[in-house]
């Protein structure tokens, strides 16, 4: 197991947690940042153990992007980035390491510009009732484009747009993001998002791993293509299964009236 300086990679029962560590700058992402998040998400997808993986933030921040402190200050600024984005060779969301293991994103408060990438990219989002969200590219000089494009294929473009141009001027609640569709339940009180995430976490570490990693990338592939290229790529990964000892198990457990017995 690696030892990060910024991120706390643990582990509770069959769920590995990624938490983003940086409260005092709120979570924002330097570089030290971007590569141990590159390493966590691999370790914790090759994890027998781990079946689900959440993802939150210490403090009272989700994640807040790229720590423009480092950005201003460094003489490198933003440059630094660019071979990796004109080859779109990135590495810092569990969508950009092929992660097969399902994940939650848990918004545990503030989530702003960069942080979007953690949310367009997870399978599940449930967010604190307090949490906030906004894009403030726009209002920094910068382009807002990556994150917010992955955004519009889940929720309506106009509230993506919005969130873009609008900049650091608004802010969206947890409720609005809630009644869009970017996430899938919120938390009330707000101290009890851990809990509700671990929970929420366990009941999908419940299901069998082969068939939810060829689910996920059944249904992330949907994004990608129309629909009857869609569905052809979802039949592949359906027919795929096929005779794995998961799909005699599942049958069998439920005729037996007991919990499956998974193959890892």
């Amino acid at each position: 197991m690696t030892t990060y300086k910024t991120i706390k990679v643990e582990r509770h029962g069959p769920v590995g947690w990624l938490i983003n560590n940086r409260p005092e700058v709120l979570n924002a992402m330097n570089n030290t940042m971007r590569d141990e998040l590159a390493d966590a998400w691999l370790e914790l997808d090759r994890d027998p153990d781990v079946r689900v993986i959440v993802q939150t933030g210490e403090g009272r921040a989700f994640q807040t992007g790229a720590d423009l402190t480092e950005v201003a200050s460094d003489g490198v600024g933003m440059e630094r980035y660019q071979d990796s984005l004109v080859d779109f060779d990135l590495h810092f969301t569990s969508w950009h390491q092929n992660v097969t293991k399902p994940v939650i994103a848990a918004v545990n408060g503030v989530c702003a510009g960069g942080g979007l990438h953690f949310v367009a990219d997870a399978d599940v989002v449930i967010a604190a009732s307090n949490a906030t969200f906004f894009d403030p590219h726009v209002s920094v000089g910068q382009v807002t484009a990556i994150e917010v494009i992955a955004l519009a294929k889940k929720i309506p473009f106009e509230a993506v747009m919005r969130m873009a141009l609008v900049g650091a001027h608004e802010r969206m609640t947890a409720a609005r993001a809630y009644e869009l569709g970017m996430v899938s339940q919120i938390v009330d009180p707000p101290e009890t998002l851990r809990e509700a995430a671990q929970e929420l976490a366990e009941k999908i570490a419940r299901n069998s791993p082969a068939a939810m990693a060829a689910t996920k990338k059944a249904l992330w592939a949907a994004l990608e293509l129309g629909l009857t290229d869609a569905c052809r790529v979802g039949a592949q990964h359906l027919v795929g299964l096929w005779g794995h000892p998961d799909q005699t198990e599942g049958p069998l457990a439920f005729v037996e009236k007991r919990a499956p017995r998974w193959v890892a």
